[in-house]
């Protein structure tokens, strides 16, 4: 009925804006997006105002298009020559990290339910599932936060925790699905060991192979094909993405892994409209969060909590300050040069997210006998994460003395200007005083630094190309680009400018 569709699509838009809102808001007192995003959706659940959803398949759906959309925006933001340095502590954080994440926590799980909760008794190998599915972190939250208070890692840690975050996803999903079937075999016999190990192996070189190759495919594709509206080309983008992931899942490879690698391989090629293809997956990427979050709220209802409060908590305190440790510590082992405190702040950025909640939906989807009793336990122990770690991550960073904290000047608010980033150039914008034009009122009586020009003016409304004698007034906005950045910043310094922005291409 068109009244059903006109009042779901008012319900949509009032949970996104209230969403947004809270954004803004949980950028400013540092609160993880994520968690407020799950806090509006089960205040409108069932629990809440009363909207009824249950549809375990539905949000795997959503939750499967979403976390793929998100992992190849991921890819294709991430640069080369940033992960190059850190690409082997991001690899065995992603991989071996996950696996004794997993076996760690899977343990711990198993004793404190056999000897402490007999009414929640798990098995083994339920407990290795549990375990592996919450052995991924979320990026989104952990950086959502520190760019929301303007908070900047220093040295290398910021793309060390980008690329785990971003490749992590699959090691957990490859887990997850081998011990689901592990499970289901067991009711019938013997778990088949040997076949989980070969179908693990196979699916993470078949997912690597097919994310590199289709993506060297896609970059041809998007460069040779001549489209004739230049807004197709991210919808380009988008469909190879989807076809990676999607051929990948039909040879037998792990989607999650290729398309998390075809977008690293599309992101780092030079392809036709490049910067506002990415622009354009920043936002979907955002809107394919919000609506995985909120869906994810709206299945939950938080009475169905309660029962598993107190194993929950000791389950997630118990990864928090014994298991991320421990893994962090043993999979760096190797690289002598970490300091003490990195390997400490990398060990509290452990975040759970999104992602474990979609694969707590896999054993409801497979009608495992405690399904629902891990999605909730599932669900409790992202809450506190997030309520730990998220709200503190900021503060612990500085408490280590790993952060540098700056005023964002990668913004422009009066000229909207891009470059092709195989031009390596810097941008400033700044505002004309009478102390700057003390000195002449004329563009010429600036003594800008060579290879340093002004190449547009704002004056109110208007905006236009100024000459050598063109004269300036107090107010006037002034678009410069150099290629000598330190040059021009001694200049500034020595005029007193001091309000400007700057952003480096």
């Amino acid at each position: 009925m068109s009244l059903s569709i006109e009042f779901l699509l008012l319900f949509l838009s009032i949970l996104f804006l209230i969403s947004l809102f809270a954004t803004k808001a949980g950028a400013r007192f540092g609160v993880p997006v994520l968690l407020l995003f799950l806090g509006v959706g089960m205040l409108f659940g069932t629990d809440g105002l009363g909207f009824e959803f249950h549809n375990y398949q539905v949000a795997q759906a959503i939750g499967t298009v979403a976390l793929c959309i998100i992992l190849f925006s991921g890819g294709l933001d991430t640069k080369r020559q940033d992960i190059k340095p850190v690409i082997g502590q991001g690899i065995i954080l992603a991989t071996v990290g996950v696996l004794l994440m997993a076996l760690i926590t899977g343990i711990f799980i198993y004793y404190l339910t056999q000897y402490f909760f007999p009414s929640i008794t798990l098995s083994f190998l339920e407990s290795l599932l549990l375990a592996s599915i919450m052995s991924s972190t979320d990026s989104a939250s952990v950086f959502s936060i520190l760019r929301g208070k303007g908070v900047r890692l220093q040295k290398k840690l910021r793309p060390l925790l980008e690329l785990e975050s971003g490749s992590n996803d699959p090691m957990a999903y490859l887990l997850t699905i081998i011990l689901i079937q592990l499970i289901s075999s067991s009711g019938s016999g013997t778990p088949e060991y040997g076949k989980a190990i070969i179908d693990f192996l196979l699916q993470f070189t078949i997912g690597g192979l097919a994310g590199f190759f289709l993506g060297r495919i896609g970059v041809w594709c998007i460069n040779k094909i001549n489209l004739a509206n230049d807004s197709f080309y991210p919808v380009l983008i988008f469909t190879c993405g989807i076809f990676i992931f999607s051929f990948t899942h039909f040879i037998k490879g792990n989607g999650y892994l290729a398309v998390y690698i075809g977008g690293l391989v599309i992101g780092n090629a030079r392809i036709i409209h490049k910067r506002s293809s990415i622009r354009f997956f920043d936002g979907l990427a955002w809107i394919s969060q919000i609506i995985m979050f909120l869906t994810l709220g709206l299945l939950i209802n938080p009475k169905d909590l309660w029962p598993v409060a107190l194993v929950s908590v000791l389950i997630g305190i118990f990864m928090i300050i014994g298991a991320r440790p421990l893994t962090v510590f043993i999979s760096l082992s190797p690289f002598y040069k970490m300091k003490f405190k990195e390997k400490i702040f990398i060990s509290w950025v452990g975040l759970r997210g999104a992602v474990p909640i979609i694969f707590a939906i896999l054993p409801l989807a497979a009608r495992l006998e405690n399904a629902h009793l891990l999605f909730n336990i599932v669900f409790f122990i992202t809450l506190l994460s997030l309520l730990v770690q998220g709200t503190s991550l900021t503060r612990f960073a500085q408490w280590l003395n790993l952060t540098k904290i700056e005023e964002d000047k990668s913004t422009f608010q009066d000229f909207d200007v891009e470059f092709s980033e195989d031009i390596k150039s810097t941008m400033t914008e700044i505002v004309l005083t009478k102390a700057i034009l003390s000195h002449g009122n004329l563009l010429m009586d600036i003594p800008l630094p060579d290879q340093t020009l002004a190449v547009m003016v704002k004056r109110n409304a208007q905006y236009f190309i100024p000459k050598g004698n063109t004269e300036l007034h107090p107010g006037d906005k002034l678009l410069v680009i150099t290629n000598d950045e330190n040059a021009l910043i001694e200049t500034y310094k020595n005029l007193g400018i001091n309000n400007y922005r700057l952003r480096r291409n």
